[in-house]
């Protein structure tokens, strides 16, 4: 059987385009509700990141918020956060298009529609993949935001691949796939799960291969099971697709990208970071956390330092370090007990990662 990372070793290589903005590599980061925000973002792009999304908003928030010191932080964007995009989820198409139209205005790069999101609050208020099972609606929403953002903007879609297995839930996920590129939508992107799965079960990469194939040269991105170099190389040599969103195995290890782009360049797997440079990259996270929100920096370093500790011999101490954090000093004496002497780190298993 061949692995991933035998698969991964004979990868072709080429580049990826979202409409006109051309991108170094095909390794992208997921937009992650509670977490892509500014300062992970950022972290991303230190190590590579192709293109990275915010944090899902919901229309309705989008339409009503009014820039100040509380809602600066979700629509903050930073020169060197380009290209960017920004993902939006709702249930209405008109205020789905205005919502569109403005966060567009406010200089991201890219507006990507959200027709995946499984969670309970997203299908009960008929948002995220609730619509892959309403394709009338779901196609009017397309069509609306393609035809309210301005041309120069590409506009694309996040999808699952169906409701549930049912012929029906194909059907459906067909016929949205379909008018997505008919209506002009510059890429889509699959997660291989359904929406009753959530994210229990794998992604189904032989379901992916076969969306690739209907699509041909149109842009599909893959989602799913990316927990590892070796998995979002191997993803582009198994499916075909044309790039990779890397989700929750990104959270807490930006490493991830730095990797996958030398296995797809060069056939070559780095070790993972030592001791030094994770006590260096979650100094900078927090850094960044306070450029933007000082007054719950420490709280998001906390969210955050859960999943950095994967990457560290001493984890479930770490995690229950960081669990008891109510302070800076806290936050310090973590650092000194737990990084101050370098090491080698430890890839985080797959288990780890999905927890």
């Amino acid at each position: 059987m061949t692995t991933h990372l035998q698969a991964a070793q004979s990868v072709p290589r080429s580049s990826l385009r979202i409409g006109e903005i051309q991108l170094a590599h095909p390794f992208v980061q997921a937009a992650l509700s509670g977490y892509s925000d500014w300062a992970m973002r950022r972290v991303a792009k230190d190590f590579g990141a192709a293109y990275t999304l915010a944090e899902v908003m919901i229309d309705r928030f989008a339409n009503e918020a009014r820039p100040n010191a509380r809602t600066r932080h979700h629509f903050y964007i930073s020169d060197d956060d380009h290209p960017v995009g920004a993902q939006l989820m709702g249930s209405d198409p008109v205020d789905f298009a205005k919502a569109a139209k403005k966060l567009s205005s406010l200089g991201y790069d890219v507006i990507d529609i959200n027709f995946g999101c499984p969670v309970k609050s997203a299908i009960g208020g008929c948002r995220g993949g609730y619509h892959l099972g309403q394709p009338q609606e779901a196609i009017e929403i397309l069509q609306r935001v393609r035809e309210n953002v301005p041309p120069s903007i590409p506009v694309t879609l996040k999808m699952r691949r169906g409701i549930d297995d049912s012929p029906e839930s194909r059907e459906r996920f067909f016929a949205i796939l379909s008018a997505a590129y008919e209506n002009g939508l510059a890429a889509v992107t699959v997660h291989g799960r359904t929406v009753e799965q959530k994210y229990r079960g794998p992604s189904s990469w032989e379901f992916l291969k076969e969306v690739k194939e209907f699509a041909g040269d149109r842009i599909v991105l893959g989602s799913g099971d990316l927990f590892s170099a070796e998995d979002c190389v191997a993803m582009l040599r198994e499916t075909s697709v044309d790039g990779v969103t890397i989700a929750r195995g990104a959270i807490g290890n930006p490493w991830i990208f730095q990797q996958s782009i030398e296995l797809w360049k060069n056939g070559t797997l780095p070790e993972p970071p030592f001791i030094h440079e994770q006590r260096a990259v979650l100094q900078q996270h927090l850094h960044y956390a306070l450029e933007l929100v000082p007054d719950s920096a420490y709280g998001i370093i906390k969210k955050f330092g859960f999943k950095y500790a994967r990457l560290h011999s001493q984890e479930n101490e770490i995690r229950k370090s960081f669990q008891k954090m109510r302070s800076e000093a806290d936050w310090n004496q973590i650092l000194d007990r737990f990084y101050s002497s370098d090491g080698p780190g430890k890839f985080p298993s797959v288990v780890e990662t999905q927890a």
